[in-house]
């Protein structure tokens, strides 16, 4: 099963500076256990509309069977690696 992280952002978001080292770290960590993906919500607004982004940094961790959580702010290690392994990886 593939796990998915979108990092919803935006350049102007200062938050979204906050949790950029976490999920860098985590990426570097999970080696390609979680394929983690930015999306900047000013250059692909139709796929923030999709998700139904209204606040940054917003995290989407899915799987094959669809969306399994869903953070708003900026969110540390722990709470993203328990949604992580709910998600089966």
């Amino acid at each position: 099963m593939t796990v998915r992280l979108k990092d919803f952002y935006a350049d102007w978001c200062g938050p979204c500076k906050t949790q950029d080292p976490i999920l860098e770290e985590m990426e570097e960590d999970l080696n390609g256990d979680v394929e983690f993906e930015k999306i900047d919500v000013e250059a692909e607004q139709e796929v923030a509309n999709e998700y139904q982004v209204r606040s940054l940094p917003t995290l989407v961790i899915e799987n094959d069977d669809g969306v399994v959580e869903r953070f708003i702010g900026v969110t540390q290690r722990d709470e993203l690696e328990t949604a992580i392994e709910k998600a089966g990886a």
